[in-house]
This record gives C-alpha cells, sequence and structure tokens, in this order.
C-alpha cells in the first residue's frame, strides 16, 4: 500500500499550501520574479512541511499498525531531501539575492572561496557534497560507481536550480522526468517511494504557474533532489552513468549559455514551458 503516500500528500497539501502561500505573503515574504511580478516566496519552504505534514500519520500507522503505508527506502532518502530543501532555506534566507556582485554558478563560487568568501551558495555546495555523500554509502557499490552516483545526485539536483528561471519550468522537467521512469521501467516504484514529496509538488505547480509563488532555492533543490533519487533508484548502472554524462553537460552549458535563451529559440520548448503559465 506504499502508493496511499502520493494521495495522502496530495489531501494534505490542498490545504496546507494555499494557507502557507497566505502565510508567506502576510508575513511580507515576497521576491519579484522575471517579469518583475512580486510572489510569495519561498514557495519550497510550504512544500516541504506539507510533505512533512502527511509523513506524521503514514509514519504512525506504518509502525504501529503495520499496514506498510511507507517505502522502507524512504529513510535512506529523506537526510537528503531536507537537507537540501534547508540548504536551499539558507540561501534563500541570507543570500544577497539579485545583488549585481553575488557570486553565481559554479565558478563564482569557487572564486568567492579563492578569495577568502564563503558564499551561501558555497555552503549549499559543500552540504551538498556532505549529504549526497552519506546517503549514497552503504550500498555496496565499487568505488568508482560510489562517487559517480553522488555526482549524479549533486548534479541532478544542481540542474533544477538551473531550470528554475520561469514558472512551472521545474516542476514540469520532474513530471517529464517522472512519467519518463515509470513508463520505461513500467512500474510506480518511484512515486510510491517520494509519493510524499510530489504530492505538495503538484499542488504547489498551481500557484507557480499562475505566478502566485516562486519556488526559490528551498523549493529548486527538493524538486532536484528527487529527480537525483528517482534517477539512482530506478536506473541501472549504465543507465545512471548515461543519465550522469547528460546532467553533466547540462550543468557545462548552463555555466556558459542562458537555458532560458535556448528554450525560447526552440518552437516546442518553448510552447512546452509556457504551457498553461499565466
Amino acid at each position: 500500500m506504499t502508493w496511499v503516500g502520493l494521495p495522502v500528500a496530495v489531501a494534505v497539501a490542498l490545504l496546507v499550501v494555499p494557507a502557507g502561500v497566505r502565510g508567506l505573503r502576510d508575513a511580507g515574504l515576497v521576491r519579484e520574479n522575471y517579469r518583475g511580478v512580486r510572489l510569495a516566496f519561498p514557495l519550497g519552504a510550504v512544500l516541504a512541511t506539507a510533505a512533512l505534514v502527511a509523513l506524521a500519520p503514514l509514519a504512525f500507522l506504518d509502525d504501529r499498525a503495520d499496514l506498510d503505508l511507507l517505502d522502507l527506502e524512504l529513510r535512506r532518502w529523506i537526510p537528503y531531501l531536507l537537507g537540501m530543501a534547508f540548504l536551499g532555506f539558507l540561501d534563500d534566507s541570507l543570500g544577497r539575492g539579485d545583488a549585481e556582485d553575488a557570486p553565481r554558478g559554479w565558478r563564482g563560487h569557487l572564486g568567492a572561496l579563492r578569495e577568502g568568501r564563503l558564499s551561501t551558495g558555497g555552503i549549499k555546495a559543500i552540504g551538498a557534497l556532505a549529504l549526497a555523500a552519506y546517503v549514497v554509502s552503504g550500498r555496496g557499490l565499487e568505488s568508482w560507481a560510489y562517487i559517480a552516483d553522488v555526482a549524479l545526485l549533486i548534479l541532478a539536483t544542481n540542474a533544477f536550480n538551473l531550470l528554475d528561471l520561469r514558472p512551472g519550468r521545474a516542476e514540469k522537467a520532474l513530471a517529464i522526468l517522472g512519467a519518463g521512469l515509470c513508463l520505461g521501467a513500467w512500474t510506480l516504484a518511484p512515486l510510491e517511494l517520494l509519493g510524499i514529496f510530489v504530492g505538495p509538488i503538484l499542488v504547489g505547480a498551481w500557484f507557480t504557474l499562475r505566478e502566485r509563488a516562486m519556488l526559490g532555492d528551498t523549493g529548486s533543490n527538493l524538486l532536484g533532489a528527487i529527480a537525483g533519487i528517482w534517477l539512482l533508484t530506478t536506473l541501472g548502472g549504465d543507465g545512471r552513468l548515461i543519465a550522469l554524462a547528460a546532467l553533466a553537460a547540462l550543468t557545462v552549458y548552463g555555466e556558459l549559455r542562458s537555458i532560458s535563451k535556448t528554450i525560447e529559440s526552440v518552437p516546442p520548448l518553448r510552447w512546452l514551458d509556457s504551457l498553461g503559465r499565466a
């Protein structure tokens, strides 16, 4: 019955997410998006909270009533999911945001570190490495495979930071990835494993697409963590290496070129990117 987590999380999110968006606005927690519209921010904190609210009864019933409501592997991955959301929240709260001289990308954060400055983005990168190394350990992998899986998890998380520059883009990418993995492997295991986190994201997508809230690094980190875990737990060894190569290429491209401009220049991608947007 591990599939129960997704509908329960959706039901909880329908109550928690709208209230959370209102709470962010009432507290003055807003930020301008690329069009200058002031949105509730960071929505990712609300999504992580909704997932925890859904987890509470499921965890209790899973243990006390022996109902098999949660995938046992969730225990391995939840530190990475919540840890990356926290690191994103740290960046959202203490980072310098849109300051012109704020470090950006891997090169920017490494440059700041060489100058003796540790940016919140740098802290996030170090924390991601530590968390990924921890959750991937103990799986009986060869040294090279362990390093490759750690890199895959980190690059997947970073990729959703690169994608989250327009409303709903990161959520669409996660939906496409999830659908592809489920259909390709002919399994619902990805949704059964992380359904309690996917549910709030599905509800939250309505608010991002309608330009009522912004994910922030808190949300994009959470989505990227889900994507990375899905890749690690669904693909075989060769598939993970192919995914790693693709993510490495996307990371390098994102450092050198504008992903948004590339999407705008390709009609099918532009249509998909704007689908459902206000």
